[in-house]
């Protein structure tokens, strides 16, 4: 019933364009506007080195978290939740296929946004394990926050607050503006966002080198406990 579900859901995104501008458009968009351009100061060292990293994680946050709440809001607005919730397929097996179905997304999104970051000059050196661990952590921490947004929010608000999430992340989560910028006392709680978590998870492997950094990963781990959790307490049908 889950991977049933799942391939349901994989066909939904695809064929929404929308979701796709939100997913796939926007991050590349912001990759190569930046890496070609000097309108930010990204610090020492090529710009689409810092640049790739971060907008894999915002990559991350789009699908797993923004277009996630969008769709199930609406999803559960018009009744098709409802339905869901009459078939044996339990709150639990709604949230697996959901994060199936993102994870799947997910990855053609890497390939894309890889394939245009090593065109632009970027050469990663990490541990892929590691970088799919963070990734793993990262969509598990979203989809949680994504589902409990969209379960428990009307569909207006829950447009609304994803987009407000988005932009505001966007702008202080490390994906495009170096957090060094950020004064010491706001920099060491921005640290602790996960799209923040993610964005330099990533930097750490894939520009150093690093195996697994731990902080990252605990910060991640955190989020997707408590986001999956309240997710599963609190996701309302209808």
């Amino acid at each position: 019933m889950v991977l049933s579900q799942a391939g349901y859901e994989i066909r939904a995104v695809l064929r929404n364009g929308e979701q796709l501008l939100l997913t796939l458009i926007i991050p590349v968009v912001l990759l190569v506007l930046f890496s070609a351009t000097s309108l930010l100061d990204l610090g020492p060292g090529r710009r689409v080195d810092f640049l790739a990293p971060g907008v894999l994680a915002l990559a991350v946050m789009s699908t797993a978290f923004t277009g996630q709440a969008i769709g199930t809001g609406f999803e559960r607005r018009y009744g098709v939740l409802r339905r869901l919730g009459a078939t044996p397929l339990p709150r639990g097996g709604l949230i697996a296929a959901k994060t199936l179905s993102v994870v799947a997304v997910e990855a053609v999104q890497a390939a894309v946004i890889c394939a245009v970051a090593l065109a632009l000059g970027w050469r990663p050196d990490g541990d892929p394990g590691s970088v799919l661990a963070l990734l793993l952590l990262g969509t598990a921490a979203f989809s949680g926050f994504g589902l409990l947004m969209a379960g428990t929010l009307r569909a207006e608000a829950t447009l609304a607050a994803a987009n407000l999430v988005y932009v505001v992340l966007l702008a202080v989560g490390g994906v495009v503006f170096p957090l060094e910028k950020f004064p010491d006392g706001v920099r060491g709680a921005l640290e602790l966002l996960p799209i923040s978590a993610l964005a330099e998870g990533l930097r750490d492997v894939l520009q150093g080198g690093a195996a697994l950094p731990g902080k990252p990963l605990i910060i991640l781990a955190a989020w997707a406990a408590a986001g999956l959790v309240l997710a599963g307490r609190f996701f309302r049908w209808e």
